[in-house]
This record gives structure tokens, C-alpha cells and sequence, in this order.
């Protein structure tokens, strides 16, 4: 496997990116009663993407208002609020901040990072797919990603209390970004 070069990557473009909220997506699912998934978005988020000369040496920060939080059921959505789940009072927001950057297979690359929910801080490896480097819609460069990564709710001290019993521990997350170059 060769490293991905800025000249192998076509359209690669370095600088300091802002993540476009309006074009992006922080979603998740959770099995519910072992047989189901059930879905969720956070609707406020920002973050950056720093790409440079080396794409390895590459960065990203994000941070998730957890109060934010839609599954489409509102009842449902307050009670993931509580201490049971997100905790939103005593912890508003969400953080990841990459470690490093890898490359992984032809197409690919994992971006380990620290994620921090609830005041607990534990290591993640997102699955990154680059989907490519454009013209963004108000004429400036724009970039678009995918990325992936399954973390347990309860490393998180995510206890989901008495619903601990009917919903999974294993949380997939996904990420479908747009970024525009600042």
C-alpha cells in the first residue's frame, strides 16, 4: 500500500476548512430491544478540517451541542436530554479532536482522535472516506467526507438507566460532511 501524496489525491487542496452545517450530518443509531434500530441526529454542530501538505498531517476539531439531539419522537428526545443519556445540563456539548491520521487501503484513511462526551475522554478511530475537493456554492474551494465509528454508550458512562435493558450499548456513528475553505 503506498501513502496517499497531495499530488495522488486529485483536487487535493490544503488549508483551514469550516464544517457547513447546513450541508452536513452528525447521525447515529442504537439496536433497540436487540431486534431494531433506532436513529438520531445532533442538528447544531461546527468544527474545522485543517488539510496540509502532507494529507497525514491533517486535523480536524468538532463539537456537538448535545441538546441538539432529533430521533423524531420529542418524548424520546427529552428523555435522551437526561442523566440517563447525554446528561445535557451538566455536559452541553460533545468534542472530538484528531490524534493522527492513516492511511487505509486504496481509497481510505482512519482518523484516530479523542472523543469527549459527558466529561469522559476516550480514544475513537473513524473510518474516513474523502469523497472529494470542489467548487463550493458561493464560489469557493469546498471539500466533502464521510467518516464512521461505532463506540459503547456505557464506556461514556452513558447508563441509559431503567432503559439499559432495551437499548444496545453499541452506538454507530456517522458523518457526511461538506466544508467550505476559510
Amino acid at each position: 500500500m503506498s501513502t496517499p501524496t497531495a499530488a495522488s489525491i486529485p483536487g487535493y487542496t490544503t488549508g483551514t476548512w469550516a464544517i457547513d452545517p447546513i450541508h452536513s450530518e452528525v447521525a447515529f443509531s442504537v439496536k433497540h430491544l436487540g431486534i431494531a434500530k433506532v436513529r438520531g441526529r445532533f442538528d447544531e454542530f461546527e468544527g474545522q478540517i485543517v488539510t496540509a501538505e502532507d494529507p497525514l498531517d491533517s486535523t480536524v476539531t468538532a463539537t456537538i451541542r448535545t441538546a441538539s439531539v432529533s430521533t423524531g419522537n420529542e418524548q424520546r428526545d427529552e428523555h435522551v436530554r437526561t442523566a440517563d443519556f447525554l446528561n445535557v445540563e451538566e455536559a452541553p456539548e460533545m468534542t472530538f479532536r484528531s490524534t493522527g491520521l492513516r492511511a487505509n487501503g486504496s481509497a481510505g484513511f482512519q482518523v484516530d482522535g479523542e472523543l469527549t462526551l459527558r466529561g469522559v475522554t476516550r480514544p475513537v478511530t473513524l473510518d474516513l472516506e474523502l469523497n472529494g475537493f470542489g467548487q463550493g456554492m458561493e464560489g469557493k474551494p469546498a471539500l466533502g467526507l464521510s467518516a464512521s465509528t461505532e463506540i459503547s454508550r456505557s464506556d461514556f458512562g452513558v447508563t441509559a438507566g431503567p432503559a439499559s435493558a432495551v437499548v444496545g450499548d453499541t452506538i454507530k456513528i456517522t458523518l457526511d460532511v461538506e466544508a467550505n475553505q476559510v
